[in-house]
């Protein structure tokens, strides 16, 4: 296992750190092709992450930005769209080459269609993947479909994942998160390459243990990025609370 692990003391520390890798492999693939392509993913552990990327020294205008997955027929007026979350809190303050967000509402085939032609131009240099609760990469929750090649797929989202969704504050209740979701998926991400992960919060505890310590395996798909040639982890105290019995 080869992983570039950091560990900061605060959430805030982690997304600065977690900001200027990412800052500095996108500037790398900007000097070697002329151009950058990256994925983002969103939820409230990219909060820090994302406030000190938009404030990095990037040729924004050389980059081109995916994301990760969306709710099925959710309104992007509703706050807890991911196309609203990316909008505000990073398209909307750098000047990006293009944003491609994953819609869906109305003709999600077609939709999914559409995006997969878009993101299968080029190779995609950083993705920005997160950890959920479960142990999920984007919406893959366990057990994931490792062997898929679709780049993204319509999925049933599983208990904890909603619940998740509820506790961060996106829903109010259980009932109010929906049930499917569009993501990207696992090959898809793993085609990236860079991957960078920021996972502050002691409620990702288990899950980073889980992702470290487990072998690889669809229960605990975050796990696949341990076979990535070039993984960053970026996870703070908290996030890694587990692991330090194992030092």
């Amino acid at each position: 296992m080869d992983i570039s692990i950091s560990v900061s003391s605060t959430p805030e520390e982690l997304g600065k750190k977690a900001a200027a890798k990412i800052a500095e492999l996108l500037r790398d693939a900007i000097v070697k092709k002329g151009h950058a392509r990256m994925i983002l993913s969103t939820g409230q552990s990219q909060f820090e992450t994302l406030a000190t990327l938009v404030n990095e020294d990037v040729d924004w205008s050389k980059v081109e930005m995916f994301h990760l997955d969306e709710y099925v027929a959710l309104p992007e007026s509703h706050g807890a769209s991911f196309r609203k979350y990316l909008k505000e809190r990073f398209v909307s303050k750098v000047n990006l080459k293009a944003a491609y967000f994953v819609n869906g509402e109305g003709d999600v085939e077609r939709n999914i269609e559409e995006l997969t032609k878009e993101l299968r131009k080029d190779e995609v240099d950083v993705g920005v993947i997160g950890i959920g609760e479960n142990g999920h990469i984007a919406f893959n929750d366990p057990p994931a479909d490792f062997d898929t090649d679709k780049a993204y797929k319509v999925v049933n989202l599983d208990e904890r994942c909603r619940m998740q969704q509820v506790g961060e504050g996106w829903f109010s209740t259980f009932d109010d998160v929906p049930k499917q979701a569009i993501t990207m998926c696992p090959k898809q991400i793993m085609a990236c390459r860079h991957i960078v992960t920021a996972v502050p919060h002691r409620v990702k505890a288990e899950a980073i243990y889980n992702t470290i310590t487990k072998p690889v395996t669809s229960d605990v798909p975050a796990t696949l990025m341990k076979t990535h040639p070039d993984w960053n982890l970026f996870i703070d105290s908290d996030s890694a609370s587990l692991l330090i019995p194992l030092k």
